[in-house]
């Protein structure tokens, strides 16, 4: 596929630039500083620009077939770097001839899953959403940005991300977050992600992805 991929210089998005090159993708990585992009391929093209409005995101996106959004609030105090970026986006690809996007959320954005521990349903993921509210209100608000569109969305939405290696040994829920799923590594997400692009099943359907 012709893919366009937001948020490649970060540490789940140079993991997508890198796979989907090693698929055999076509990837144009839009970005606002190339120098955080240590990847050099010969189908790789590398965008500058903001995420300000959608016009200069038009050459990204022409004569591509699908985009992927690892944009996501990094710290507390990115409040609306997720929804206002995805905003952008979504604007720009009503301009263009491309439908399919996947978009990356966080597990407690969704509700808690049948079969999760105690602990977790009573303890621990109400306490997450009391600490990074802010984050997860803006991931909430991306959601809800998709959800209005006129694309086929799917939003992924993982557990606590490691950096450790890719093994593709992960679970999938669609519609749904992960029972008892705590844990994700950020090149196992950016293979689910990557997946759920030509994965009909995910349109339109949060998809909750851990081990």
């Amino acid at each position: 596929m012709k893919i366009t991929v937001f948020g490649g210089t970060g540490r789940t998005g140079q993991h997508i630039v890198r796979q989907a090159l090693d698929a055999g993708h076509e990837v144009a990585a839009v970005v606002r500083d190339p120098a955080r992009l240590p990847i050099s391929h010969s189908a790789l093209e590398v965008i500058t620009a903001d995420l300000t409005s959608p016009a200069p995101l038009r050459p990204a996106l022409t004569g591509r077939e699908a985009v992927i959004s690892a944009i996501g609030p990094r710290t507390r105090k990115d409040v609306g770097v997720a929804s206002n970026a995805t905003r952008v986006i979504l604007r720009a690809m009503d301009q263009s001839d491309i439908r399919r996007v996947v978009l990356l959320s966080a597990a407690p954005v969704g509700p808690v899953p049948e079969g999760e521990s105690l602990i977790y349903r009573t303890v621990l993921y109400p306490l997450l959403r009391r600490i990074l509210r802010d984050p997860y209100a803006d991931l909430a608000a991306m959601e809800e940005e998709a959800r209005r569109s006129n694309t086929e969305w799917t939003v992924i939405r993982p557990p606590r991300l490691t950096d450790k290696p890719l093994t593709e040994r992960y679970r999938r829920e669609i519609g749904s977050n992960v029972p008892r799923g705590h844990f994700l590594s950020r090149a196992d997400l950016a293979h689910a992600m990557l997946a759920a692009l030509e994965d009909p099943a995910t349109v339109k359907q949060p998809v909750g992805v851990a081990y």
